[in-house]
């Protein structure tokens, strides 16, 4: 099922989800493209993919020339830094999706996006993170604030759900990835620049998803929306290491993956996604994770892919 005629809104339209998620749905949709804009040219590069550029900050609640009439909303803004200023974050993350919600209540579905950072760490690196395990803070240098805002978050979708009968899917991102970033593919980044990755355990396990199965599971993701809301983990079919997407990565550029373990308080030590759920909404995924890396390997460094074929290939 796909998604054709409809007036969608794509939240943090210039982000790394968000972007392809654009020009993917742009195709066979009239696409308006959310965001604060604040990095040049983020404005230019969703006009290009096909969506109408708004400019909005939506924690303010001052919406300005956005339309209340989109049929599907899917918001992917999120604020994730390194403060730990909770204030901030519950604000932008949590407050600002009950604005969002409450403006485009007459949709026919919202979908939200979460992340598996809202589940409360288990000890055991193998255990596959289902939708009715425990929430609980999970602590970051990088971003202290996150998990606890986006629960937040989950709670003001699911009561506006409720408030305004409107359907609701949210959706707990595992590890996206693809040619336009996440975290595989700036770890193989790292690996092509001979740099360090640091993670987390041997084996550092999660469920990738690539972008193309993103974006081709969007309707069914809007299709399984429901009052209440829907509450479903979005990763791929395959459990992958860190170690192994590195190992792929120096296979293909003639490198050395150099990986190291640097494991903190309160850091569950792997993030497996149980997604019988989301398997029984949207069906396999289509792209596995060594063709996913393969394909991001060879978008972001085709230079240093071809010299690598170069160099194996038979002399004269």
């Amino acid at each position: 099922m796909g998604l054709s005629g409809e007036k969608i809104l794509v939240t943090g339209a210039p982000g790394q989800i968000g972007l392809p998620m654009v020009g993917y749905l742009a195709a066979d949709n009239e696409v308006w493209g959310a965001a604060r804009f604040r990095a040049g040219g983020s404005e230019k590069r969703v006009a290009a993919a096909g969506a109408r550029p708004v400019k909005v900050d939506l924690a303010s609640g001052e919406y300005g020339e956005l339309p209340a009439d989109f049929t599907y909303i899917v918001h992917l803004a999120a604020y994730i830094g390194p403060s730990s200023n909770f204030d901030r974050a519950i604000r932008n993350n949590s407050e600002a999706v009950g604005l969002l919600l409450e403006h485009c209540r007459s949709a026919k579905a919202a979908l939200v996006m979460s992340t598996q950072s809202v589940y409360r760490p288990n000890p055991d690196p193998e255990h596959a993170y289902s939708e009715g395990d425990p929430l609980g803070e999970t602590n970051s240098a990088f971003a202290p604030t996150y998990s606890m805002s986006k629960i937040g978050e989950e709670a003001v979708a699911r009561t506006c759900a409720r408030l305004f009968d409107l359907p609701v899917t949210i959706a707990r991102m595992n590890a996206s990835y693809g040619a336009n970033g996440g975290l595989p593919t700036y770890q193989t980044d790292s690996v092509v620049r001979a740099e360090t990755v640091v993670t987390r355990s041997d084996p550092s396990w999660y469920s990738p998803i690539h972008q193309d199965d993103i974006n081709e599971q969007v309707a069914a993701l809007l299709d399984a929306a429901t009052v209440p809301a829907t509450i479903v983990n979005w990763a791929g079919d395959e459990i992958v290491s860190v170690q192994q997407w590195c190992a792929l990565a120096a296979e293909m550029c003639a490198a050395a993956a150099h990986v190291e373990v640097a494991g903190g308080v309160d850091t569950p030590p792997g993030a497996i996604a149980d997604v019988r759920r989301r398997f029984a909404l949207t069906g396999p995924c289509r792209v596995g994770w060594r063709e996913g890396i393969r394909r991001t390997i060879e978008a972001r460094h085709p230079a240093v892919v071809a010299a690598v074929a170069l160099a194996g290939e038979p002399q004269a």
